[in-house]
């Protein structure tokens, strides 16, 4: 940003006899200088300069087409190396991260938004990549920008930054990664720190890294013991002058300038989506793969095993007698591979004589009972910031306790929060009370990894298949329209200036409105 100068009179100056009515025009100029300064830095504010824009609200104030895909208001579109990142977006820069597999090459890419050329590539080479899910890739973390310079983090590798024109500025390696999801975290930039929880089984950890020389200011253990169906993958926000962190099993507020803990509440959660601010409340969607009954399905009496699948007729359940009965399912995401849990044959036979009889069915029953006892009901609750300490369960404020959502976050628009699930299932709710205002299917099935978005007046909900449907906001719900990618869509998307930017498995898509 350009300089401003004020040149006194010399001769007055020295004399100390500067006129009233030369100070006050001097005044009013620097006024005007200090406004122009102040609106030249909110103009190099990025408009999404993480996942889910500013402090991963998911919102955009500005509206963004409703009716598009291939063929219909796409501006351009890119193919891709794979990849489930998001786009963030600073300037005409448009910035995410890629993976190929037979080139063992990760890669942080940037994109001119105008022409949808790429316009500088860097890659990466780790000694080996992370496992996770079947689902997950190994460029799953979205990057990060404050307008100077773009933040990436690999679970393979570790934390980098570029300026804008593609030089490395420095880079911080760290072990791989190891947990049965994959480290899908994405880092934020507050004020001159760069911000990045990491969970699994290597390392736990909250990390603050000057994000000009990417010297550590402060890290955070976490006592928590990383198991494997925690995720870990929320991004961290914002609130004031401490970061709302939903972590492993729980919710916390730590001091941006030093770390320390200020509150701290237990969660029944496996800290997967982003928390989000509502006023003076930050509000979470915690979820755990048994925290409502329709993720928990009944199990049948053995005289109802015996009558439809006791194919011989004594009075026993073969290995191939047994079906499939899930102790954990998630029903509406069938599609995505290793979506629940079975009952294995050996855990019921326990004498291991290739037959399951009546006393070995019920002692399992009475194991997977106990087992789910332990698990806590889940649910979108509220947390107010203004706390301090240990949380009890009373400062904790739950909204809704169906139909929660694994992997996207909720939003939250005035009077209302909104969340889908796999399935297509969308809820409102109204803020305030909990009270459910609707619950309805998208066009959407399947499974949803991708977070709902808002432009302007209208939601967006993105299902796995490629399926995004634009629900206008309020409380009636209604389907404003349904639109049709040609690939599967994992990342959430980006908007800037009313373009939507949406990443399917192997293209990068920018809908608008062509001027």
């Amino acid at each position: 940003m350009g300089s401003y100068r004020v040149d006194l009179d010399q001769s007055k100056a020295q004399t100390g006899t500067v006129t009233m009515n030369r100070l006050r025009s001097h005044s009013a100029f620097l006024a005007f200088a200090c406004a122009m300064s102040v609106a030249l830095a909110a103009q190099a504010q990025p408009e999404w300069p993480q996942f889910r824009g500013p402090n991963s609200s998911g919102i955009s104030r500005r509206p963004a087409p409703i009716e598009f895909g291939p063929g219909t208001k796409a501006l351009w579109s890119l193919s891709l190396d794979p990849g489930h990142s998001s786009p963030c977006v600073a300037g005409d820069n448009l910035f995410l991260t890629t993976y190929v597999e037979e080139d063992k090459r990760l890669a942080v890419v940037c994109v001119d938004r105008g022409s949808g050329t790429v316009r500088w590539e860097r890659s990466l080479y780790p000694d080996r990549f992370e496992k996770g899910h079947p689902s997950f890739n190994p460029s799953s973390s979205s990057p990060c920008s404050d307008g100077q310079r773009v933040v990436a983090y690999f679970g393979s590798y570790g934390l980098v930054c570029f300026d804008l024109e593609g030089e490395p500025l420095w880079e911080i390696r760290m072990p791989v990664t190891a947990s049965f999801a994959g480290n899908a975290t994405s880092p934020a930039i507050m004020d001159d720190l760069v911000i990045l929880y990491r969970g699994n089984r290597v390392d736990h950890f909250l990390l603050a890294v000057d994000k000009r020389t990417g010297e550590e200011r402060w890290r955070v253990e976490q006592a928590e013991p990383f198991v494997d169906e925690l995720a870990c993958t929320a991004c961290p926000i914002r609130y004031e002058d401490q970061i709302v962190l939903h972590s492993a099993r729980a919710m916390q507020g730590i001091d941006l300038a030093t770390g320390t803990q200020r509150w701290v509440t237990k969660l029944a959660t496996t800290a997967t989506t982003v928390p989000i601010l509502a006023g003076e409340e930050v509000l979470v969607a915690a979820w755990n793969k048994m925290g409502e009954p329709t993720l928990r399905p009944e199990f049948p009496a053995f005289e109802k095993l015996l009558e439809e699948h006791d194919k011989n007729a004594d009075g026993a359940i073969q290995r191939d007698e047994l079906p499939t009965l899930w102790i954990f399912h998630r029903p509406e995401g069938a599609e995505a591979p290793m979506n629940g849990a079975t009952i294995r044959f050996e855990s019921a036979d326990r004498d291991r004589d290739g037959r399951i009889d009546a006393p070995e069915w019920e002692r399992r029953l009475a194991d997977l009972d106990r087992f789910r006892a332990q698990y806590k009901t889940h649910g979108i609750v509220g947390i107010r910031l203004d706390q301090e300490g240990v949380l009890e369960t009373t400062a904790v404020r739950t909204l809704f306790t169906r139909g929660i959502p694994e992997v996207p976050s909720p939003l939250v628009y005035g009077d209302y929060v909104y969340f889908v699930k796999n399935g297509g299932l969308l809820t409102c709710l109204n803020r305030e009370t909990g009270r459910r205002v609707y619950q309805e299917r998208t066009s959407g099935k399947g499974t949803h990894y991708a977070s709902p978005v808002i432009a302007g007046d209208h939601l967006y909900t993105f299902a796995g298949d490629g399926t995004i449907t634009v629900v206008p906001l309020g409380p009636e719900f209604e389907i404003a329209a349904t639109n049709q990618m040609d690939d599967s869509v994992y990342a959430s998307p980006a908007i800037a200036d009313g373009i939507l930017y949406v990443r399917t498995h192997a293209k990068l898509w920018a809908f608008g409105v062509s001027e």
